[in-house]
């Protein structure tokens, strides 16, 4: 009975009362929001919002302005371009309505109404995206076919955005043509590809064709530079070359680079170009042309020096080769097109270093450089001590810098200039034979031949005595 007549209140109802007053909801804990990465957050919304793509962007403009909007789309190019995206601005340009509900397609798209947010959102029932990749076959197709019989719900166009089209069966393209071909009204296909040389050029012949360019390396750090002061990050400009380098002319690779080098330093009040190095492996620049140096002046002791303290802050010796045939194409430009030294397409360091280098090397002299070091590259992917292939292959390098090139080789013979005689050689020392190796085989013959058991053997043959032979028959005797 302990406890029935305890003075202690008893515990608060957990649910509403009797009259009416609900009870105070348990807290909840507030969760931190979902971390958006650059690459999506930066996400262009409009045509003005690419970079690299001026053609592109003005033909859909002019096509827009004119009312010559295609069927069907097709872009191509390499990851990372804006094909997706640019899709994505085409279906919102399509069935925009403005702001007061009222508008017409346009190519600047309002992005407040109902259908923009819904596009941005991806949550739109006309706009259906696919990814061709794990939607292969002839089903697939089919459906999208069938869909595209029934008007749209709440746009204005339905658009079928199709990615990576040429993962696509043959039958899933025999399939699609024919509404390709003649779609409804109501209907735009927009197609995205990395690997045109797939898609049949039945597709290609019934779409419009734009090949989406790699973005500029000046071009991607000028919109890194804008992206990290969005971000309030401070970040050298070495290192936005660094990283717009290594983007190789794709703008979601280098927004990915550069928010993994925010990650890499948080406490950093300054992202610098030797932290960005390390995150990428590289080797420092200045390191790549203290190397170039080495080599033209054959330097074995220097280049190995060079190499030895690379590989000591990170830099994988196969990427350091990398960047050292990079180099070499770089300098070759710059001897072709003397222009480029004063050309923004190119870092300061590459400008000024690498102009002094292009005037003291010849072209036949790079152009070597250039085969030997592709032909280090593939011993170092398939040598089981990488490091010791690198060492090899500089010293190589190093050991061939002040040979002759082959067009000098001919201009001194041609000229009748000198040339190195090789030092004489001992003559090869001559063993003697055996008998038996110098013809004892042909004696030991004929000594059987002349042995009286081989003359009574042929005598006692009566198939062909000596004297019916067929051919000694005619032959007249001696005198």
């Amino acid at each position: 009975m302990a406890g029935l007549f305890d003075d202690d209140p008893p515990p608060p109802p957990s649910g509403p009362s009797l009259f009416g007053d609900d009870a105070a909801p348990d807290p909840v804990p507030e969760s931190a929001p979902a971390y958006r990465v650059l690459a999506r957050k930066y996400r262009p919304t409009h045509f003005d919002d690419l970079i690299g793509q001026d053609g592109l962007v003005r033909t859909l403009r002019n096509a827009f302005a004119m009312n010559r909007i295609a069927h069907g789309f097709m872009f191509t190019g390499v990851r990372g371009v804006g094909k997706t995206t640019t899709a994505r601005i085409i279906a919102r340009a399509l069935n925009c309505i403005g702001p007061d509900g009222t508008g017409s397609a346009t190519a600047d798209p309002c992005g407040v109404c109902a259908n923009c947010r819904s596009i941005l959102e991806d949550r739109h029932p006309d706009v259906i995206e696919m990814d061709a990749a794990s939607n292969t076959g002839v089903d697939d197709v089919r459906a999208i076919i069938d869909a595209t019989q029934f008007k749209p719900m709440m746009a204005r166009t339905k658009v079928f955005i199709i990615d990576e089209v040429h993962m696509l069966s043959r039958n899933a393209f025999n399939a699609l043509l024919k509404t390709l071909e003649e779609p409804p009204p109501h209907v735009k296909f927009i197609f995205a590809t990395t690997e045109i040389r797939k898609v049949p050029i039945t597709i290609l012949s019934r779409c419009q064709r734009f090949d989406l360019k790699r973005v500029p390396i000046d071009t991607l750090a000028a919109h890194f530079a804008k992206v990290a002061a969005a971000e309030a990050i401070s970040i050298e400009p070495g290192a936005l070359d660094a990283i717009a380098r290594a983007a190789d002319g794709s703008v979601r690779d280098g927004l990915s680079l550069l928010d993994q080098a925010i990650a890499l330093g948080p406490d950093a009040a300054t992202i610098t170009s030797d932290a960005v190095a390390t995150m990428l492996g590289l080797a420092d620049r200045s390191m790549v042309f203290d190397l170039m140096d080495a080599i033209a002046a054959g330097n074995t002791a220097q280049a190995l020096g060079v190499l030895d303290h690379a590989h000591d802050n990170g830099a994988e010796p196969g990427q350091v080769m990398q960047d050292l045939l990079g180099l070499t194409h770089t300098l070759s430009r710059l001897k072709s097109i003397p222009s480029l030294a004063t050309s923004s397409a190119l870092p300061e360091l590459e400008r000024t270093r690498g102009r002094a280098l292009a005037e003291q090397l010849s072209i036949p002299w790079l152009g070597r450089l250039w085969q030997m070091l592709q032909k280090g590259l593939a011993d170092i992917d398939q040598a089981t001590d990488r490091r010791a292939c690198a060492d090899m292959v500089l010293i190589r390098l190093c050991f061939v810098a002040d040979a002759p090139t082959p067009g000098d080789l001919l201009r001194q013979l041609r000229d009748g200039a000198p040339t190195p005689t090789p030092a004489p050689q001992p003559p090869p020392l001559q063993r003697r034979r055996p008998v038996a190796a110098r013809g004892g085989q042909r004696r030991a013959h004929q000594q059987r031949r002349r042995s009286p058991r081989a003359n009574s053997r042929r005598e006692r043959n009566p198939i062909h005595p000596p004297d019916a032979h067929p051919l000694r028959a005619n032959r007249r005797p001696r005198s």
